[in-house]
């Protein structure tokens, strides 16, 4: 197995590299071997104040914020070329940090990160206010102004799209970033750093903090000094984020969990639709928000494609992140595969049918675990209702479409979901009825920054991608002028 030697991580500061402030220092742990690969700074409250304060500086300053919208964005052009050029350094790193098949890597995480600065740079001198027609003898207008300092919380499964999803737009629209990546995969957020600087963004303007949630994560929602919270991550932690920035009257946008249903009806065409159907529960170790782990199926072809699958989903390969033939890697960390084993377990008490897969399995002391498909669930199983963010699929039948939309609808969340059907009309039909975010047809995971996703329910709310995520970083200001 190729390996390769990683500095130990410094937290990045007003444009400097520096120690905790306590010299506290945590593992970074590589899942498909469970050894540890390196070392980075925990930041503790000190630390995260001194970030925040650099960032607040900068904002104040306007060596960012008071640059035009076309000299921000020529620079976070740059930052998508150096995301490019550097594409190798950085897919090894997020395979390395997360497990992630270094092929989905370079197809998926390097190519979105740098699409992201692209857009959101081509975005940056689009941001202009409007002329009011009223009848006051006044000329009123309004303005776009960026909020101020943003605290860009992320997690652990694509640290590197989930970063560049909030610092690209928060840049854009001329704010400062404060980033606290999650603490098990920082390495790919302390990269991006140097290359920010790199690309010419001022000192003080990006920070990154990398430490625990508990400790800097709490910090940082809790900083008078920031203005906007953005976060990715559990529906849980989400509550308590969305909680403690109501208390500052903060405004936060937040993409939380997800356990989205994928409908196949019976014209469905089933070739097409098994890839879709495998690659919206295995994509990146089934551990995607916008995942598609409840499969819904017309029960005239039921057991068909429950057989179908029984016999595909054996066939994934599953192995070393560093095999450009892998499709499968390990689960991000021991305590991930736990959980994973533990909802598979609590399915077979639930009177589940294991399909396929349904153990982990030993391989270079990694944490990996077999794709699993289980039937012959009640549609109240936790392992339905529940997010399981694993390589679990949940396979149910149907017989109308007023039956498919219920249970589709039929739990917390609403990040995504997913159609399969040839009859267009049924296609709109249902796609309007689904309480999601953003709904697929006939295929899956088809993003692209131009396009906006998020949540309804327990999914959260606000958008990333597209303008709307760029109008979420900004604060409208009226002017109105007497002409009297």
């Amino acid at each position: 197995m190729t390996t390769f030697e990683i500095e130990p991580g410094r937290l990045f500061v007003g444009g400097q590299w520096r120690e905790a402030a306590d010299g506290a220092r945590t593992e970074v742990v590589d899942p498909s071997r469970g050894a540890v690969v390196t070392t980075v700074a925990e930041a503790g409250a000190a630390d995260v104040d001194a970030a925040v304060r650099a960032a607040r500086e900068a904002f104040d300053s306007g060596t960012w914020s008071g640059l035009s919208g076309r000299e921000r964005g020529r620079i976070l052009h740059r930052v998508a070329e150096l995301i490019r050029e550097n594409a190798d350094e950085l897919a090894r790193l997020e395979s390395l940090d997360v497990g992630k098949p270094i092929s989905l890597c370079h197809a998926v995480d390097i190519t979105n990160a740098a699409n992201d600065y692209e857009h959101f740079a081509a975005l940056a001198h689009s941001l202009d206010g409007a002329v009011r027609d009223t009848p006051m003898n006044a000329l009123a207008y309004t303005r776009r102004e960026p909020i101020g300092v943003v605290a860009a919380i992320t997690p652990f499964n694509f640290p590197l799209i989930l970063a560049g999803s909030k610092i690209g737009p928060a840049l854009a629209a001329g704010n400062t970033v404060v980033h606290k990546p999650a603490d098990e995969t920082p390495l790919s957020a302390l990269r991006m750093a140097r290359l920010l600087q790199e690309a010419g963004v001022p000192d003080g303007v990006v920070n990154v903090v990398t430490g625990s949630g508990p400790v800097a994560g709490e910090a940082l929602l809790r900083h008078r000094g920031i203005d906007k919270v953005a976060f990715t991550g559990s529906t849980a932690i989400g509550r308590h984020v969305a909680a403690v920035a109501g208390e500052a009257l903060k405004p936060v946008t937040m993409e939380l969990g997800g356990n989205a249903a994928h409908v196949v009806f019976e014209d469905a065409d089933l070739e097409k639709a098994v890839g879709a159907i495998i690659k919206a529960f295995v994509f990146n170790t089934g551990q995607f928000c916008m995942g598609g782990p409840r499969l819904l199926v017309a029960r005239p072809v039921y057991s068909t494609l429950l057989g179908i699958l029984g016999d595909a989903v054996p066939g994934v390969p599953v192995g070393d992140p560093r095999n450009p033939e892998t499709v499968v890697g390990p689960m991000a960390g021991e305590k991930h595969r736990k959980k994973v084993e533990e909802y598979v377990d609590l399915a077979r008490k639930e009177g589940g049918r294991i399909v396929c897969g349904g153990e982990r399995l030993d391989l270079d002391g990694g944490y990996y675990y077999r794709p699993t498909v289980i039937a012959d669930l009640s549609n109240d199983s936790r392992v339905i209702q529940e997010e399981i963010f694993g390589p679990v699929l949940t396979v149910q039948p149907f017989d109308t479409e007023e039956e498919a939309i219920e249970l589709a609808n039929s739990t917390p969340y609403g990040l995504a979901s997913g159609i399969q059907t040839q009859n267009l009309a049924r296609a709109h039909r249902i796609a309007d009825r689904l309480q999601a975010g953003i709904v697929w047809i006939n295929d899956w995971a088809m993003l692209d920054p131009a396009v906006p996703f998020g949540g309804v329910k327990d999914s959260g709310f606000g958008r990333e991608y597209g303008p709307e995520a760029l109008a979420a970083y900004t604060k409208v200001k009226s002017v109105v002028v007497s002409l009297d």
